[in-house]
């Protein structure tokens, strides 16, 4: 079912857990599958995600995409992050199959987020 790149991120997954003194949080779920995936980050006053964590309940690919997603965004601005698309990760993952797709939505989904998150954070400041 799945291609080597996403067993072998899954099986060796990078950015798992959360960041610590994180100043972003995003949580989202699929109510049909029933994976929820979170994504923590920091983000310094320029606007650079200096380091991006997740935390994972689901399949394979929904680590796999975690995993994948949150390495795409450290070091990029929050413009740059809002620019990832699941077909961006689907890409780097060389593929997922076509019932699985959802899963790189949801990574899309808490990288948004938790950028929302932030900036709703820093209005209050």
């Amino acid at each position: 079912m799945y291609n080597q790149k996403v067993m072998d991120v899954f099986a060796n997954p990078q950015h798992m857990g959360e960041v610590e003194n994180y100043n972003a949080i995003g949580t989202v779920g699929n109510e049909v599958c029933g994976d929820i995936m979170q994504i923590t980050m920091r983000i310094n006053d320029d606007g650079i995600i200096e380091d991006a964590k997740f935390k994972t309940f689901g399949c394979a690919a929904a680590v796999a995409s975690s995993s994948t997603a949150t390495g795409m965004i450290i070091g990029k601005t929050i413009e740059e992050a809002l620019q990832l698309t699941n077909k961006q990760v689907i890409e780097e993952l060389e593929g997922l199959p076509p019932q699985k797709i959802h899963c790189s939505v949801l990574a899309e989904d808490a990288i948004r987020a938790a950028i929302e998150n932030y900036e709703q954070n820093r209005a209050k400041k």
